[in-house]
């Protein structure tokens, strides 16, 4: 799986003009199953994001997780994560998971974080969505459980 997080004071997201999640502090988790991703990739992501150190302790060091302070997951589905632009001037998208199979991943990924106790909302697979999110830092994560 491939994930792109930005530490965030607030993100939402929008399909056809209705917000159908929002977060407080917390992660915006743009993610993207690859064809060889599984459960057990999916829980082990999940895991690795809870325990990242990303958020700033009392001295102002990035020295908490996302469960030692509360926050919130915000995910959002995101093929062009596995985009090939080896190749001329249009990426390609042939490396992402086959769509039924990226749904479930997905969908088992934000429950995953909602079983590490994780307040997490997400977007709507498929559809056209309007992010938004206020970059806090910035601070933003590449993830790529093949690396």
């Amino acid at each position: 799986m491939r994930a792109l997080l930005q530490r965030v004071t607030h993100a939402s997201v929008t399909v056809d003009g209705q917000t159908i999640g929002q977060i407080g502090p917390g992660l915006l988790i743009l993610v993207c199953a690859m064809p060889e991703d599984d459960f057990d990739t999916v829980r082990a992501l999940a895991l690795k994001i809870s325990k990242l150190r990303l958020f700033k302790d009392d001295a102002g060091k990035m020295n908490l997780s996302l469960t030692q302070t509360g926050g919130s997951a915000l995910v959002v589905s995101q093929f062009t994560l596995a985009a090939d632009t080896s190749r001329g001037n249009r990426p390609g998208f042939s490396g992402a998971a086959k769509p039924d199979v990226a749904e479930t991943l997905y969908l088992q990924f934000a429950h995953a974080l909602r079983d590490l106790n994780i307040p997490t909302q997400t977007g709507q697979f498929g559809a056209d969505m309007a992010v938004t999110l206020i970059n806090d830092g910035p601070v933003t994560l590449w993830l790529d459980t093949a690396d």
